[in-house]
């Protein structure tokens, strides 16, 4: 009985292993005739067979993983460079519409600055122009006026009895008489010119010959004013004395009379007295600074002192 129990469990255990051989001994022969397959077909077809045994479950445990060709590793990679320069570009071309979108708003900026400037530039014009006008008018009113004038006068001098008109017309400039005579008729300027001055009425005469218009002979006339008033101011006058006169008026004076008006003189112009006593002679100078001393002595130290410091 025992012999028989236990030839069956022997029996039983060389069936399960049995068993497991039944079962591994294809799967180890599949697993071996698929790598020499693997060895022996194109490395594309042999990738997607590792690719699909790498899913089963078993499989995949004895399986390697599939190795990518070269060259598709270098397509592969070309490919992910021309992914990024892709985006690169695009990312470059939405800067580059950015700027332009700028660009474009800079210059419709300076367009509008443009026609501002333009439109204030012709404003400017328009008032350089009114103003120009404006000075235009006020001139021709003024040169108007001035003419206006001029008449009035030639008529207040042609109401006057020609004697009396003359002499008036004499102190004048040649030039002022032409341009008033020039405004008279040729009764009135005929009788004046006859009781003028031969040679002044000859002069004025021949600036007449030449006929000019009102414009030239007021400049004429206004230049001839400011000519004789610029050379009255520039004439030296001739009311000082020189040092020849002020010895001789005050060698001729007694001497305490001299000395009390240089005194008196003194407090109102120190340099004048001293520019006298240093023009009288010396015997002069000393019977009036002897006079002074005995006037006022302080006073007198002062001057003589000046004469001295100014020898």
């Amino acid at each position: 009985m025992a012999r028989t129990g236990f030839e069956e469990l022997e029996k039983e255990s060389t069936g399960g292993f049995e068993r497991f051989l039944f079962l591994v001994i294809p799967i180890i022969f599949t697993v071996v005739l698929l790598g020499v397959l693997l060895m022996l077909l194109n490395t594309n077809v042999r990738n997607e067979v590792l690719g699909v045994a790498n899913k089963i479950p078993v499989v995949k445990n004895w399986v390697p993983d599939p190795v990518k060709d070269p060259a598709a590793a270098k397509l592969d990679k070309t490919k992910a460079q021309v992914e990024s320069a892709t985006a690169t570009i695009k990312e470059l071309k939405s800067q580059l519409e950015a700027k332009e979108a700028d660009l474009q708003k800079a210059k419709e900026d300076q367009k509008q600055q443009d026609s501002k400037i333009k439109s204030l530039q012709t404003q400017i014009d328009q008032l350089q122009e009114s103003s120009a006008q404006s000075a235009d008018a006020q001139a021709g009113n003024t040169a108007d006026d001035y003419e206006k004038q001029v008449k009035n006068l030639a008529k207040m001098y042609a109401g006057m009895s020609p004697s009396k008109a003359a002499p008036i017309l004499q102190n004048m400039t040649t030039e002022e008489v032409v341009q008033l005579l020039s405004a008279m008729d040729a009764d009135s300027r005929m009788n004046i010119l006859a009781k003028m001055d031969p040679k002044m009425a000859a002069d004025i005469t021949l600036k007449m010959k030449d006929s000019v218009s009102s414009s030239d002979l007021a400049i004429a006339a206004l230049q001839s004013r400011v000519n004789k008033d610029s050379a009255a101011q520039t004439t030296p006058s001739s009311t000082g004395l020189d040092k020849a006169q002020i010895s001789q008026t005050f060698g001729s004076m007694n001497a305490d009379s001299a000395a009390n008006l240089l005194l008196a003189m003194y407090k109102i112009s120190p340099d004048k007295v001293l520019t006298i006593l240093g023009a009288v002679a010396d015997s002069t100078r000393s019977s009036i600074l002897d006079s002074m001393s005995k006037t006022d002595q302080k006073t007198s130290a002062v001057i003589l002192n000046k004469l001295l410091s100014s020898k």
